[in-house]
């Protein structure tokens, strides 16, 4: 992570246990044991960073009731199901019925296993955590809602119920933080790009998000005054990061210059002054402006500023590619990172693919130290100036592209490979070697058959389930490459 995190990622997520309420006058002790059972489960949730908000042990359908009142007026972001013992159906109708938040049937009972030949009716109780979970499923597809995701295990020594329990959290604050986010949208799309185009209203409706509208006069102001102390700040700042190469096969690049160091960190300054003024989570942006002017030379320096607010948790896309931008919001609110990429050069020899874009990346990622180089020339795009070079870290790795279908409806493509080490063109941009089964002809030939955008998100990790758990839950079509 570079410095302080822009936003932190958290998430507001509600606890509910459900339990009978016959069970109590019959069994002496039993009820405060669930409590007990639930509270233990509250706190593994609170060490996943999480706010955690306890709404107590429901017994029956009055008080199933009046727990989803109080869980939908505190707006929670993701809902555990604490099944503690066995519970009625009518105490979880209300819930599923009345709540629009993914929902986690947690069933971890304490024992790994019965001691058979000593176990009690209230043994069983105690460890009862699954017997409903099943009527618990039918009832929320007979009520026409999404069925509850659902973690099997024990609350303890269970390394794999941990990680689903992670899991779950860290979907939260993903979801959360989009559905709560202002995502910039600054410029045009770069023309001719007709998977570019997205309208924002149709991305509040998926996502949540509110689009901010911005003008790059709100940056230029930022640019043309200056704080010296500040921009000296933030040139010691890039050079500590970043290394400064000697070029070596391209032309095109040279050695970082004073002139391109000063102006990448004046508009790096610039750029984290207007996104505080604007109170913005994310921005996707391309703006050419006039040949020679003032505000070309902001616009097509943003590169430096963008990676090192990515790398801080704030995703930074350009070419306006807004979908692509909460992708990369997604990632880095599970912990992947999440750099703007899409696909380079084949390597038949190799049998891989080199990954990546030009322009911001998330350099918390990176394997070594990023570079920063001198480009005379942007291809594809005016200007000129610093750029950022370097590789993914290696290891597993996970691709998401948000697309748009023939019914204006967003969809996922998603895909997990490795990033395996390998040489990469010294020309000023990022590239990642990355290998994919079965081959790398077959692959990309599959990804491109599912018709996605041409940017994806590229984060570390393998995490195909769970932005598909994510598009399950935002009920968007997702297909995974496999």
């Amino acid at each position: 992570m570079i410095g302080n995190r822009v936003n932190a990622a958290c998430a507001r997520v509600g606890l509910v246990s459900v339990g009978h309420h016959t069970y109590w006058g019959q069994f002496e002790g039993l009820q405060d044991a669930m409590r007990r059972k639930s509270a233990a489960l509250a706190e593994k949730l609170r060490r996943e960073g999480v706010e955690v908000l306890d709404f107590g042990l429901a017994d029956e359908s009055v008080s199933g009731w009046r727990a989803a009142e109080k869980i939908r007026s505190a707006d929670v972001d993701l809902l555990f199901v604490g099944m503690v013992t066995y519970a009625t159906s009518s105490t979880f109708a209300p819930l599923v019925r009345n709540l629009d938040v993914p929902i986690v049937l947690a069933a971890l009972q304490p024992l790994k296993a019965m001691s058979y030949d000593k176990a009690t009716t209230y043994t069983q109780l105690c460890n009862d955590d699954f017997c409903s979970v099943p009527e618990f499923t039918g009832v929320a597809l007979r009520m026409g809602k999404r069925v509850p995701e659902v973690i099997l295990g024990t609350i303890d020594d269970d390394p794999i119920a941990d990680r689903e329990l992670k899991r779950w959290c860290a979907i939260g604050k993903a979801m959360g933080g989009l559905r709560r986010a202002r995502l910039g949208h600054l410029g045009h799309v770069l023309e001719a790009m007709y998977d570019m185009h997205t309208d924002p209203a149709a991305l509040t409706a998926a996502f949540g998000c509110h689009v901010a509208q911005c003008e790059p006069d709100e940056i230029l102001r930022h640019y043309r005054n200056p704080d010296p102390a500040c921009l000296a700040d933030k040139k010691r700042q890039i050079l500590d990061f970043f290394a400064t190469p000697d070029p070596v096969s391209d032309p095109v690049t040279t050695r970082l210059t004073d002139e391109d160091l000063q102006t990448a960190a004046r508009a790096a300054v610039a750029l984290e002054r207007f996104v505080a003024e604007k109170g913005l989570d994310g921005l996707a942006y391309y703006y050419e402006a006039e040949p020679g002017s003032e505000m070309r030379t902001l616009m097509t320096n943003l590169i430096v500023g963008n990676s090192l607010l990515t790398g801080a948790g704030f995703p930074m896309c350009g070419e306006f590619d807004i979908k692509t931008c909460v992708a990369m919001f997604l990632m880095d609110r599970l912990g992947m990172g999440g750099s703007f990429a899409e696909f380079h050069p084949v390597d038949f020899e190799r049998d891989t693919v080199l990954v990546g874009h030009d322009g911001p990346h998330h350099i918390g990622i990176a394997q070594g130290k990023p570079a920063l180089r001198s480009l005379k020339k942007y291809h594809g795009k005016p200007g000129s100036g610093a750029s950022v070079e370097f590789s993914l870290k290696t290891g597993p790795i996970t691709m998401l592209s948000i697309g748009v279908g023939p019914a204006g409806r967003f969809r996922f493509v998603i895909a997990e490979g490795e990033s395996v080490p390998g040489p990469i063109p010294p020309t000023g941009n990022t590239n990642t070697h990355g290998k994919f089964r079965p081959d790398v002809r077959t692959f990309l030939k599959r990804w491109a058959a599912a018709g996605p955008t041409h940017h994806f998100a590229l984060g570390i990790g393998h995490e195909a389930e769970t932005l598909a758990a994510i598009a399950r839950w935002l009920n968007l079509d997702c297909e995974v490459i496999r």
